[in-house]
């Protein structure tokens, strides 16, 4: 399995893993500090939710593990484990057009609203890391 026991971990690339869809009930970790910014992660079967200095970065429904996750200005990337069909909504640049990759699968490009989120839907396997890459288009 891929859960992250510590809920939220900084990889040796520099990059984060967090999350744990296995848990029963909720958990939360705060004041997790990674290269100046501050993490707060929540996570259950229910939900994972990740905030970055108290801004909105990450969450799905149901819970999911997220490993290297890495985000720029132009991309997000990251893989993610869970358990059925998943929602997935980040925080990016607002009015802003994305193209989604979940695995193989090209989803198209979807635009950014007002507030910066950016919803889809992923078929995720038990056990089985799909990757996520995110690219913002011209």
């Amino acid at each position: 399995m891929t859960v992250i026991k510590e809920l939220i971990r900084k990889e040796s690339n520099g990059t984060i893993s967090f999350g744990d869809y296995t848990l029963p009930e909720k958990k939360k970790l705060a004041d997790f500090e990674v290269s100046g910014d501050v993490y707060k992660v929540k996570t259950w079967n229910g939900m994972t939710k990740l905030e970055r200095n108290s801004t909105f970065v990450y969450e799905s429904i149901p819970g999911t593990a997220v490993s290297v996750f890495q985000e720029t200005a132009d991309k997000v990337s990251f893989f993610v484990d869970g358990d059925g069909n998943t929602q997935i909504t980040l925080e990016l640049e607002s009015n802003r057009n994305y193209e989604i990759v979940a695995g193989e699968k090209n989803m198209g490009i979807s635009k950014t609203d007002i507030g910066g989120k950016i919803t889809f839907d992923v078929e995720l396997q038990k056990g089985t890391m799909t990757q996520i890459k995110i690219n913002a288009v011209s």
